[in-house]
């Protein structure tokens, strides 16, 4: 799956060029959707002879590109509430839900098996936990072998989505991070090495003995890494599979009214996952002849996409969610 993802992504480029194409569609921002984007626009080309190009560029670039009105749509994981909305004059919808793994390289060490308190992954992050033997890893891990190496931290060097909804995680988590880190697309990091892109940070952590970064899970499948336990809210341990994070995205609280902004990590619930996101879709508001051009394909992969969203490791939008989205377009888009 993963190797026929590598030549859509290659496909959807070339496409945006080619001469018989029936409509030709723009899009680029968030890494973090980017395997499904390139699979659905695959499919899409096939069935209706329409291309779509998406560039993975980050949330931060994709929100830019489509403010300055240089690609059709823009993506970006950190959604932006109704007043940078109104500002730029742009549309949100939701389209697909995903989530955030902390992926780690130690030789010996299984996936599934390492357990890190939620707090104890912001201080990871914040430097002040430095070595994979620590004390407050050790704790809740007694049956593993953690050797006496230097954690070698790996973030994203761009602005990120994937960084906001991390971050918003880690200051939910901890009082430390939250007062002298924050929540941010980007933030002043106190340790580590950038990759750019959800694929950067993967190829680092693969590439890296000890090492530790947040990637969204479609990478971490993809790359066949590892990844850590985690803890809900109320502090039950949960691995990072399908089932939990769908059980963190049930509680997600839309409202066309808001521009469907929201926000899913930590999450009510025994077994929800603690850092599951929606990734968003963001149009012009003065563009509607391109908007219906760019919500059929939007419609196609509603109607068409969840097998492969789950395949690839992400959660379907709940068909009361794609409902109110129909709903949404036909009100905002004439």
């Amino acid at each position: 799956m993963f190797k026929k993802l590598a030549s859509l992504a290659i496909i959807a480029a070339i496409s945006a060029t080619s001469s018989f194409a029936a409509d030709k569609i723009n899009g680029a921002g968030a890494s973090f959707p980017a395997p499904l984007y390139y699979d659905w626009a695959y499919s899409y080309k096939k069935d209706t002879k329409n291309r779509v190009n998406y560039q993975s560029i980050g949330s931060g670039g994709g929100i830019k590109q489509i403010t300055q009105r240089i690609v059709n749509f823009g993506a970006s994981d950190k959604p932006l509430n109704s007043k940078k909305l109104a500002k730029a004059k742009l549309l949100q919808f939701p389209a697909v839900i995903g989530s955030i793994v902390i992926a780690f390289n130690i030789d010996g060490i299984a996936d599934e098996t390492l357990k890190l308190k939620n707090s104890v992954v912001a201080d990871i992050f914040a430097g002040k936990i430095t070595h994979w033997n620590d004390p407050a890893i050790v704790a809740d891990n007694k049956g593993l072998k953690l050797p006496n190496q230097k954690i070698i931290v790996v973030h994203r060097s761009d602005g990120s989505g994937t960084t906001y909804n991390f971050t918003y995680y880690l200051s939910g988590s901890s009082k430390n991070w939250k007062n002298n880190f924050g929540t941010g697309k980007a933030v002043d990091w106190a340790v580590g090495i950038g990759g750019k892109g959800n694929e950067g940070v993967a190829n680092l952590v693969k590439q890296t003995p000890y090492s530790i970064g947040y990637i969204e899970n479609a990478y971490k499948e993809k790359n066949h890494l590892s990844a850590a336990v985690l803890q809900t809210a109320n502090g039950k341990w949960v691995v990072a599979n399908e089932e939990n994070f769908k059980a963190a995205a049930k509680y997600a609280s839309w409202t066309k009214k808001d521009n469907f902004y929201a926000m899913l990590a930590l999450q009510d619930g025994d077994t929800s996952y603690p850092i599951v996101a929606a990734t968003f879709i963001l149009l012009p508001k003065e563009k509607p002849a391109m908007n219906k051009k760019v919500i059929a394909f939007f419609d196609y992969a509603f109607k068409n996409g969840d097998k492969s969203a789950k395949k690839l490791g992400y959660i379907p939008l709940p068909e009361a969610t794609k409902t109110m989205i129909h709903e949404y377009w036909s009100e905002n888009i004439k």
